[in-house]
């Protein structure tokens, strides 16, 4: 019986040109997971206000970031995806789709064709809505579409998997000093899908341990990591924060802001800071362009006097074989 992986990320422009850029926003922007209200004006949003005046300023930093090899998303994830096959052989086809661009998530399917049975993994740690609900969604529904249905088995989240929390974990040690102050910095998501998930109040700072109450809660899933990552390091709570970045609009997004964190790091005297994105799995315009570069412009700034990015899993060979270690229930590796 054939068994298909597949593994979901969320999308990179095809490359900085402009049109490129507008393409991908327009498509990313416009979903209904992502900015959550009613189409008429989710469509006026995007297309009269977002992607006018910011196209310009991501295609800007995209640039900062982009390589040899074109977008770092794209190259990590499609270097992930080769190791995995040489790590798992033959026996399973493994694809790659990105929810938003190329290769879609439909072209991946189609490589999965003749599958049985398919497992499917979005590289998101914790659950959201805006990323991995419309991950799974939009894959369910392509492959609802086909004749005959495969079996399919769907891993929603991992962000307290020991496998995945061991992997960066480790990560974060090598790349990490001893007198370095450690900032978690997840993305954000606005506080009014927080209230969606279920949850009926929003913590004001820190979550308190994932229960049954708050399971689904990205919010409480990200402090989870957070308090795991430190046990595992063996990290005090005064040696490392969480906080929350990409913030788009001027609604109330989930709190504390990462660059709000910076200044108060920077008034408590500390000088040097590491900053991990345990919501990211490989490296992308979020890590690269808004931390490594905005933030260390703001850290330095602020009287910081050294500055480490640790970089994302992306396709080391830990983070291999945890993945193979998340999947294995599901596909009997």
């Amino acid at each position: 019986m054939k068994h298909g992986l597949l593994f979901i990320n969320l999308g990179t422009p095809n490359s900085t040109h402009i049109a490129d850029i507008n393409k991908y926003l327009r498509e990313f922007l416009t979903d209904k997971r992502v900015i959550d209200m009613p189409y008429p004006i989710r469509y006026v949003l995007v297309y009269a206000l977002i992607v006018p005046f910011r196209s310009k300023k991501s295609a800007h930093a995209y640039e900062a970031i982009w390589t040899n090899q074109g977008s770092p998303l794209l190259f990590h994830s499609q270097n992930l995806i080769n190791c995995l096959r040489k790590t798992v052989g033959t026996q399973f086809n493994i694809a790659l789709g990105m929810r938003y661009g190329n290769p879609s998530i439909a072209s991946a399917i189609n490589h999965l064709k003749d599958c049985e049975t398919i497992t499917i993994l979005p590289l998101y740690p914790q659950y959201s809505s805006a990323a991995t609900g419309s991950s799974i969604e939009e894959a369910v529904r392509i492959i609802s579409n086909q004749e005959v249905i495969p079996s399919f088995n769907i891993i929603r989240d991992f962000y307290q998997h020991p496998a995945y929390i061991s992997s960066l974990a480790q990560l974060i040690k090598r790349h990490s000093k001893d007198q370095e102050h450690l900032l978690l910095s997840y993305h954000g998501i606005p506080e009014r899908q927080i209230h969606k998930g279920g949850c009926k109040t929003i913590c004001s700072g820190r979550c308190d341990p994932i229960s049954e109450e708050n399971q689904s809660c990205y919010k409480a899933q990200c402090y989870q990591t957070s308090l795991l990552l430190a046990q595992e390091l063996k990290l005090r709570p005064d040696q490392y924060s969480t906080a929350f970045q990409s913030r788009l609009g001027k609604m109330s997004w989930i709190k504390p802001y990462t660059d709000d964190i910076l200044t108060k790091l920077a008034e408590k005297g500390i000088k040097y800071l590491a900053i991990a994105c345990p919501s990211f799995t490989a490296d992308c315009l979020e890590t690269l362009e808004e931390i490594g570069i905005r933030a260390k412009e703001q850290w330095q700034k602020l009287g910081g006097q050294g500055f480490t990015l640790i970089p994302c899993l992306n396709s080391n060979e830990q983070w291999v074989n945890a993945i193979i270690d998340i999947v294995k229930p599901a596909t009997l590796i």
